[in-house]
């Protein structure tokens, strides 16, 4: 049985060293001009353009695979910064919970987007270019039988040409032609079909990868957009408290005349308007106010006992009913337009002294 195997298989390399040898001879033949060469001009514009396409798409796939793989390095890149962001924040710094959290949310931003295009392009993009190998060697093999027609074709012209015919070559070759005929239209009928239709199909594939690309950018950058703002407002936020524990000391500084000075007119209601008066504003003061105030910086109240303050905002201030409660560089005080409107100090709050300026 070995033995038999062993022919047999070297008959197949025989016949197969044969058809390429055939083969060979007629190229050269055809070369040569002394033989003719079927021809087809629009099937040899879809080869053309199917090379075309094959070419566009593998560079389209390494583009793409480039561009996830800057993708990843911009990720591990974002994860170290917020790794050492995360680590040097203080935890009594304001926002410490929302930088853990936006960590968190900006690892995960990372993750889903690049999975993203992993799955909704690049995988059919490959799933596109999967079919190109297949068709590239039917191809390859039509062109094959195409020159096995042609030998065939020519080997049974030969024969009836010549002046000895031999009737049973003859119809040996006729068969055999009507079988490299038959072979070689097959394939060259399915490409036929085959290679148009794809040819029409890189429309899509390139309008489902760039509009896919594109919808998960927007929506990455969106996302990424979001957490930007919210980094930049605690980053914000955590500066304005820590000018404001730095402006506390010259605060406090310039606010212990003035809280004397309020001790001292909280004596009587009747004489503190008039030297606040002489003092400050040159106009008279309702009755209970030292003096008049006028804001040079915004103060956002973070407590419920200080007062808002927008720059330009007129106060008046008041004496703390009891001055042990009054904290260095701190005043109280009413606006001047409640005050006018309202005739009450039911508003009045605390407020630092150094966002203000006597008027």
């Amino acid at each position: 049985m070995a033995e038999i195997g062993k022919g047999g298989t070297a008959g197949k390399l025989a016949i197969s060293v044969q058809k390429r040898l055939t083969r060979a001879q007629e190229k050269v033949m055809q070369k040569l001009g002394k033989a003719d060469e079927t021809r087809d001009t629009a099937f040899e514009e879809m080869v053309a353009n199917f090379n075309k396409q094959m070419t566009e798409g593998s560079k389209l796939q390494k583009d793409l695979k480039a561009y996830l793989m800057a993708v990843k390095t911009m990720h591990d890149a974002s994860r170290r910064l917020q790794d050492c962001l995360a680590d040097m924040y203080e935890p009594d710094w304001f926002g410490k919970e929302e930088m853990d959290a936006m960590k968190e949310d900006t690892d995960t931003l990372w993750l889903d987007y690049h999975q993203n295009i992993t799955d909704k392009s690049l995988t059919s993009l490959d799933s596109y270019l999967a079919q190109f190998p297949d068709i590239k060697a039917r191809i390859a093999k039509r062109d094959r039988k195409m020159v096995d027609f042609d030998s065939a074709r020519h080997h049974f012209s030969s024969l009836q040409k010549g002046k000895k015919k031999d009737e049973a070559k003859i119809a040996k070759a006729e068969e055999e032609l009507g079988r490299a005929q038959k072979i070689f239209e097959e394939l060259n009928v399915e490409l036929q079909d085959e290679l148009p239709s794809l040819w029409d199909n890189r429309v899509g594939v390139y309008v489902n990868t760039f509009q896919g690309l594109a919808g998960h950018q927007e929506k990455f950058h969106g996302e990424m957009s979001k957490l930007s703002q919210n980094l930049n407002d605690i980053m914000t936020k955590l500066e304005e408290q820590r000018e404001l524990k730095k402006d506390a000391p010259a605060a406090a500084k310039t606010g212990e005349g003035s809280k004397s000075e309020g001790i001292n007119h909280s004596d009587s209601a009747s004489s503190a308007p008039k030297s606040a008066v002489t003092n400050g504003s040159g106009g008279d003061l309702p009755p209970g106010f030292l003096y008049k105030v006028k804001a040079v910086h915004e103060y956002a109240a973070t407590d419920g006992d200080e007062l808002e303050l927008k720059i330009g905002d007129d106060v008046l201030v008041l004496a703390f009913d009891n001055p042990d409660e009054q904290d260095d560089g701190w005043l109280l005080g009413v606006q001047e337009a409640h005050w006018v409107q309202n005739k009450d100090t039911s508003a009045k709050g605390v407020f630092p002294e150094n966002f203000t300026q006597k008027v």
